[in-house]
């Protein structure tokens, strides 16, 4: 009956979450108080969720002050020159706007907030694809794969999820996947080339100085790419195409003075990074880069617990960067949204938990899949997981898949030998291809910025995602993580 009950309560919650009928932090509560109720121990939901806020308490912590610390970064400053580094090195060179797509998202992934990431990435290239009439697709698919192998940092949603639903510590998960990570990432980077190599085919290489050219012999609009290939024909000059390309407008704006045109394309749509935004400090920039590159030195060395590392970096970067106490209000409050869901959505999870161990149903459905699973399997539970992983959180939210499955296929693999934090790293491996999940709400504001169709995005992003998650299972078993 435990069984029955325990798995009607995982498909409930993953219905109710699928359908869109109530926030995930409603299904992680009432869900589990009912189920809890119909198994007989409704007495004792109040100490199954105060042992479960105990146990997640460090994570809610690193949480809250993680997305406190990388809001407080973005808003002096600290990444403003790389994306313009980036922009510089791209030029009009479509293979280096695409390597240059991936390594901005990846970079600015740090924060752990995909929809800002697809912001600042898309608000920052977008412009140069519209200039070149590149493939719009590749931008939003480069973006969504790089910011998923990223997405896996602890302070990120699937990292933090999993230590969440197995009781560990973030850095024992994400640590220890490091490597496997940077190849997923050197992938992406590969990724990038390829189809970059393909646009700089497809429409040949123009430099900046025949670009500005162009926009003073030419009164046509720029037409964006619609990633088809087609693209409308002009009078601008490319050099090395060999593709229906060849021939093309240069992707000019609109006719206006060439002195201020490259300016005009840096900064156009740049209006997430505001160079005039209050919130610069760019008299303590080398302070936040020293802080930052401190911060991740000390989490990746591990001298201090993560939580510890956020809370003292938070508070050591308002108190530098804002020592007026208004101004540290005013942050605070500029994130505190963010804080909210994130924090509230790992309590709620202390309820789901919670009532899925203390009543015993997690045990009993993981006797029962472990006896469905063959015996030559049990020793490749960690495969096993790897490979769910990558449909799984495709075609369920990472709330279902973390709090819902993984507890299962942990048990499962408990039963042979196998330990929870290789569970807890292999389910990691379908990030790349879960940031273009259609439950993903950042992959709207990334398609919806770009101006590209959902369908579009997805039917050109998922076999490269796909293969990506696949190599950085590859490189985890490679180098003997899972």
């Amino acid at each position: 009956m435990l069984t029955i009950l325990g798995f009607a309560m995982i498909a409930t919650f993953l219905v109710l979450i699928m359908m869109k009928k109530v926030s995930p932090i409603a299904a992680l509560v009432l869900i589990p108080a009912l189920f809890c109720v119909l198994v007989g121990k409704g007495a004792h939901l109040g100490d199954y969720v105060i042992e479960g806020i105990g146990d997640l308490a460090p994570t809610a912590a690193m949480l809250m002050f993680a997305i406190v610390y990388f809001g407080v970064m973005i808003d002096v400053g600290l990444f403003d020159p790389i994306v313009r580094m980036i922009l510089r090195f791209a030029k009009a060179d479509p293979l280096r706007i695409v390597v240059g797509t991936a390594l901005l998202a990846a970079i600015v992934s740090l924060d752990g907030d995909g929809s800002t990431t697809f912001m600042i990435t898309v608000s920052a290239m977008y412009p140069l694809y519209k200039r070149l009439n590149m493939s719009l697709v590749v931008m939003t698919g480069v973006a969504a794969t790089a910011n998923g192998v990223m997405n896996t940092v602890p302070w990120g949603g699937p990292t933090a999820r999993a230590a969440t639903a197995l009781k560990l510590d973030a850095s024992d998960i994400f640590v220890p996947m490091i490597p496997a990570l940077a190849v997923g990432l050197l992938a992406v980077f590969a990724l990038a080339y390829v189809l970059g190599r393909r646009e700089r085919k497809r429409l040949g290489y123009l430099s900046l100085d025949e670009a500005v050219e162009a926009t003073t012999t030419t009164d046509e609009k720029v037409l964006v790419g619609t990633g088809d290939g087609k693209h409308p024909t002009g009078t601008a000059k490319r050099t090395g195409g060999t593709g229906t390309g060849g021939t093309g407008t240069a992707g000019a704006a609109t006719k206006g003075a060439a002195g201020a045109d490259e300016d005009h394309d840096e900064h156009e749509g740049f209006h997430v990074l505001d160079p005039d935004r209050k919130t610069l400090r760019p008299k303590l920039y080398w302070f936040n880069a020293g802080l930052t590159a401190a911060l991740l030195t000390a989490m990746i060395m591990q001298w201090m617990p993560i939580p510890v590392l956020f809370i003292l970096g938070a508070a050591l970067a308002l108190t530098v960067n804002f020592p007026h106490m208004p101004d540290q209000k005013a942050r605070i409050a500029a994130h505190a949204e963010n804080v909210l869901n994130v924090s509230g959505m790992v309590f709620a999870a202390a309820v789901f938990t919670g009532v899925l161990q203390g009543t015993g149903m997690v045990d009993e459905m993981a006797k029962t899949v472990v006896s469905a699973i063959p015996d030559w399997m049990g020793p490749h539970m960690a495969l096993v997981t790897g490979v769910m992983s990558i449909p799984f959180t495709y075609f369920m939210s990472n709330d279902g898949f973390y709090f819902g499955i993984v507890p299962v296929l942990a048990e499962a693999g408990a039963a042979h030998g196998i330990s929870p934090v290789e569970i807890a790293r292999a389910s990691l491996v379908g990030q790349p291809l879960h940031m273009s999940s259609p439950l993903v709400p950042a992959v709207y504001v990334l398609v919806g910025m770009a101006k590209v169709e959902f369908g579009d995005h997805t039917r050109f992003t998922v076999k490269w995602a796909a293969l990506t998650s696949l190599v950085v299972l590859g490189a985890g078993f490679l180098f003997g993580i899972l």
